[in-house]
């Protein structure tokens, strides 16, 4: 069976959270999950500040894909980041997450960015364990800081 991949569309908009919310699931992170259709569609689609590409097997999208671009001010050029991966449960097991990674590789090899990143969960033994046998490097001496809500804005508006 040969894995083809699409671009989203806005039809794809439930679907695309329908995957969001099983990744969350998967990740014990389903609660934290507020996005709807609404806001998908106006920030992919609209402002277009991100992209998601299916794997399809048999004309059925398996998993998704959403990435976005960076831009490292020391390779001066862009990257690809990596917000979410998911391969459907039954599906996985069988190299699809691997073609998935080698499309988004592909993707950004033509599109001349300088790296793609992503971050995963400590906990995710399984994904930690494939990103390595595919060459990916922890990266050390880096801690992930965030603003957001309530914090976000108070500091918005000091």
């Amino acid at each position: 069976m040969n894995l083809t991949f699409r671009y989203a569309t806005k039809g794809d908009v439930p679907l695309i959270l329908q995957f969001i919310k099983e990744l969350a699931d998967y990740e014990k992170m389903l609660d934290e999950v507020i996005a709807t259709e609404e806001l998908l569609e106006e920030w992919i689609f609209e402002q277009k500040k991100a992209e998601v590409i299916f794997p399809m097997l048999e004309g059925k999208e398996i998993g998704f894909a959403l990435f976005f671009h960076n831009f490292s001010t020391f390779l001066g050029r862009s990257g690809i980041y990596l917000e979410d991966l998911y391969i459907k449960q039954e599906y996985r097991g069988r190299g699809y997450g691997k073609m998935l990674l080698k499309e988004l590789a592909k993707i950004a090899v033509e599109r001349k960015c300088g790296r793609l990143e992503w971050w995963c969960l400590d906990w995710n033994q399984p994904s930690i364990d494939f990103y390595l046998s595919i060459g990916a490097e922890p990266m050390k001496d880096w801690t992930v800081y965030r603003l957001a809500g309530e914090t976000l804005e108070s500091l918005a508006l000091k």
